[in-house]
């Protein structure tokens, strides 16, 4: 399989540059069930979600939090670095990307534009590793010193409003680099109405890494190597899952870093039987057609990027000619793309409603 069987042409006019003034209010495309490569799609708004699902669902959503992870320096030798932090290590240690003119070598420092200096200890393949002098918790520093990351198609810095919008509204647990998109379109009314509708909610934490930024290098797909993420999958979500399908309910992901963390906790159990256990730890699954995945029932996702990690994993999902018959759908009916833009209710390729 190829990268460039994952390839398809989006007017650049339909990268969405900001969000919506109200998170609902973006369009969904309800993509239903089964077997056909031209599936009856359906234009929705978002804010419709609670029709589309039934009493006893479970909408299983990742509580990650944005830190603001990019951060400006000069070398000793006065070159500008461009920091962006993948990962915090504890204490006063971060795993990052340099953007430099020449890579520098174990022991530099780099002066912060916000005030005090980072050593770099050494390389963690494509990363570095840094030491940071800050006057405080390098978390709580990052709070005020850093820059939120907003991803390389959004042509614009960061403004105010993307301190909250580029944030979900269940976020709790510090450490993505990049928000889980999907849940971006969830406000408060509308969960309040899901709940209403009686439609469940559980929670994982998957800390979305600067690698999700990152192009397959390789057109070869068995050749590539997948970013490492760390992710949780408590024993309370685990029973939630467990009592839903023994009442009939279905599992639906919020998102791909949802389904990620879903199927790296599932392990064989006695019997032989793959099923989800309580997981904490890294992942660097690679999820691509011929893969089959078996903790949700149904997912809630944005629109990816030509050529991306993240369009393998719902065509494997949903269907390769299913999945691409709906992006076309979308490109000719003038959908928002990528992280600010609109949203799917992807099911699978055979049946799951």
């Amino acid at each position: 399989m190829k990268k460039s069987d994952f390839h398809y042409e989006l007017p650049p006019e339909l990268i969405a540059q900001a969000p919506l003034a109200e998170r609902s209010a973006s369009r969904l495309l309800l993509v239903p069930p089964g077997s056909s490569a031209q599936p009856a799609l359906q234009d929705h708004q978002f804010r419709e979600l609670p029709q589309l699902l039934q009493p006893g669902d479970l909408l299983v959503f990742n509580d990650t939090r944005v830190i603001p992870a990019r951060l400006f320096g000069s070398k000793a030798t006065g070159g500008r670095v461009e920091i962006l932090i993948e990962r915090l290590l504890g204490g006063d240690q971060a795993r990052a990307q340099l953007g430099v003119s020449k890579s520098p070598k174990p022991g530099a420092m780099i002066a912060l534009d916000a005030g005090g200096q980072a050593e770099v200890l050494g390389r963690d393949g494509e990363f570095y590793v840094l030491r940071f002098e800050v006057p405080e918790s390098l978390e709580s520093w990052l709070l005020h010193a850093g820059r939120l990351p907003l991803p390389p198609y959004i042509q614009r810095e960061p403004g105010r409003d993307d301190t909250e919008r580029y944030q979900t509204v269940f976020a709790r647990e510090s450490g993505a680099v990049a928000a889980p998109t999907a849940g971006l379109h969830f406000d408060d009314a509308l969960l309040a109405t899901l709940s209403e509708r009686g439609v469940q909610f559980g929670h994982v934490t998957l800390h979305v890494g600067a690698g999700t930024f990152q192009p397959v290098r390789v057109d070869d797909l068995g050749q590539h190597v997948m970013h490492s993420e760390w992710l949780n999958v408590g024993a309370e979500l685990v029973d939630k899952v467990r009592r839903t399908r023994e009442a009939g309910g279905r599992v639906i992901a919020v998102g791909t870093t949802v389904v990620r963390a879903l199927e790296s906790a599932m392990r064989t159990d006695d019997s032989g039987e793959r099923v989800l256990q309580p997981y904490a730890g890294e992942t660097r699954l690679f999820i691509l057609p011929g893969y089959r995945i078996r903790s949700v029932d149904a997912m809630v996702t944005n629109f990816h990027l030509p050529e991306s990690t993240l369009l393998m994993m719902i065509s494997a999902f949903a269907g390769k000619d299913r999945v691409f018959a709906a992006y076309r759908h979308a490109i000719a009916e003038r959908y928002r793309f990528f992280s600010y833009g609109d949203a799917m209710l992807l099911w699978p390729a055979e049946s799951g409603a």
